[in-house]
């Protein structure tokens, strides 16, 4: 006779899950200032290890690769490139200004 399978034994796999750059962010600041160890922080928060520990690497090397900072937030990343097209158009507009000072001042002497 053939031996039955026992399902039970066997451990069962979770469904993908997904998450949000945020809470990636979150997770891996956890991991960098808490003084828990990277298991004790997946445990509590039922993450795979592997996958945090991935997330920390990827922060870290991001970080060494001289990339924008890895812990910013979508939003903020947002922002940041807001700030960045602002700051831009903000010297354009005072190097005109400036030129224009100049060839007044010029044109009045």
């Amino acid at each position: 006779m053939a031996a039955k399978k026992n399902k039970k034994s066997k451990k069962q796999r979770r469904p993908r899950r997904q998450f949000t750059d945020e809470f990636r962010a979150d997770v891996v600041r956890l991991c960098q200032s808490d003084g828990e160890s990277i298991s004790e922080i997946s445990r509590r928060l039922d993450l795979t290890e592997s996958a945090v520990r991935g997330w920390v690497e990827k922060a870290e090397q991001e970080s060494l690769d001289g990339g924008d900072t890895p812990l910013l937030t979508t939003s903020e990343k947002e922002e940041l490139q807001r700030l960045r097209r602002e700051v831009k158009t903000l010297k354009m507009e005072r190097e005109i200004l400036n030129k224009a000072a100049t060839f007044f001042a010029r044109e009045s002497q």
